[in-house]
């Protein structure tokens, strides 16, 4: 890292893609809430000793604040990569609940198309951490 150079820059391809998961997690907070409750509902494992509804409750509203955070938040941007990352990281037991208990939701009517969802959330997680320099940032630091 040069002299004055911030762990944290990101350049603009990182910034709109930062800013689209922002927006992705705004639109499924909002769902979470609102029109896909039900759907989300199926997502909770039933070995979680919770209220189902009051975990999709619970977790739409971090995905909102997740989302706007990513959005308006750059000054704690890296913080809220890896805030974004763990979120993802914890919902994962929902993703394999829906696919070991062969759930359909959100068009996911097969073990096959189960099973691509589940590939998708490794790419989220590191979305988030590279489209907001925690990425970056974690290895500066090694």
């Amino acid at each position: 890292m040069e002299k004055g150079e911030s762990p944290t820059e990101v350049n603009n391809v990182q910034k709109v893609f930062c800013f689209s998961l922002g927006g992705m997690l705004l639109m499924t907070g909002t769902g979470h809430l609102t029109w896909a409750r039900t759907e989300f509902l199926a997502q909770v494992p039933n070995w979680l000793p919770l209220n189902k509804d009051l975990v999709v409750i619970v977790s739409g509203i971090v995905e909102l604040l997740l989302g706007l955070s990513l959005i308006v938040l750059s000054k704690y941007r890296v913080a809220v990569g890896f805030s974004a990352a763990l979120f993802f990281i914890a919902i994962f037991p929902g993703n394999l609940s829906q696919y070991f208990n062969h759930i359909d939701a959100f068009g996911l009517d097969t073990d096959w198309k189960r099973g691509v969802r589940l590939l998708f959330q490794p790419i989220l997680v590191i979305w988030a951490l590279w489209s907001t320099g925690a990425w970056l940032y974690w290895r500066k630091r090694e």
